[in-house]
């Protein structure tokens, strides 16, 4: 069944992004590795073909409406569907000095930074839901995973950095309001929080690498016709929103 699915894997040319196009492509999937860079992800793509993966590179910046309407026109013009959608694309504009975080606090950050940030990572997901939800509902069958961060929730919201903050509670909050208007469909959408990975956005000091942070996200990706929907996960298992 999987090698006739079609993943659509943003932020596919390096670190998270990478990670999950090689295992879902390791697992069968046909994966569409989309990139802002045509060098960097067409390099990605081609270092996986080289290994035996079924990938294809695709440019597109993901905040840019034409880019993502061309996305889903060319996904319904040579593959008439698209299986599986990993919101994984994001940026993380503040400064990311977590010992002295005062540049990053609330009462000082520039609200034109939070707008930016919230349109990479809140916008471009509604905007790739809205554009490949209508190929999942003709073929009957889709997974959609939207990559959060504990950073996110609003059960543990801590101060600092808002626009990644917000930007990741707004994602969560996509995932609820999808997820109640795919109900009683073989939709299935979760967020998943990989962790604090070493990443270009991590960096060197986080705890997990990128491919222990894309194990959850296959794992949502993959789902059982009897797996969850509309959740928030770390590792497989539910976290609070």
């Amino acid at each position: 069944m999987l090698a006739q699915k079609l993943a659509v894997v943003t932020g596919a040319a390096r670190g998270i992004g990478l990670a999950v196009a090689r295992d879902l492509a390791a697992a069968g999937c046909m994966v569409l590795m989309v990139g802002r860079g045509a060098e960097a992800i067409e390099d990605a793509a081609q270092k996986l073909r080289a290994s035996g993966y079924e990938v294809m590179p695709h440019v597109a910046d993901v905040t840019d409406a034409s880019a993502v309407a061309a996305l889903g026109a060319r996904l319904r013009r040579e593959f008439g569907r698209a299986d599986i959608l990993v919101n994984n694309a994001g940026v993380f504009l503040e400064a990311p000095d977590f010992q002295v975080p005062q540049a990053a606090s609330v009462m000082v950050v520039d609200p034109d930074l939070v707008a930016a940030t919230h349109a990479c990572n809140a916008l471009a997901p509604l905007r790739l839901i809205q554009v490949i939800v209508p190929l999942m509902r003709e073929n009957r069958w889709g997974r959609i995973v939207n990559v959060s961060s504990g950073m996110g929730q609003l059960a543990q919201m801590g101060g600092y950095w808002p626009g990644y903050r917000m930007s990741k509670a707004a994602l969560n909050a996509l995932t609820r309001l999808t997820a109640k208007e795919l109900e009683g469909t073989p939709i299935k959408i979760n967020s998943v929080c990989p962790g604090w990975c070493r990443t270009g956005m991590g960096g060197e000091n986080a705890t997990r690498s990128a491919e222990e942070g894309a194990q959850g996200i296959v794992w949502a990706a993959l789902l059982p016709d009897d797996g969850p929907s509309g959740g928030f996960f770390r590792d497989g298992q539910a976290i609070e929103w």
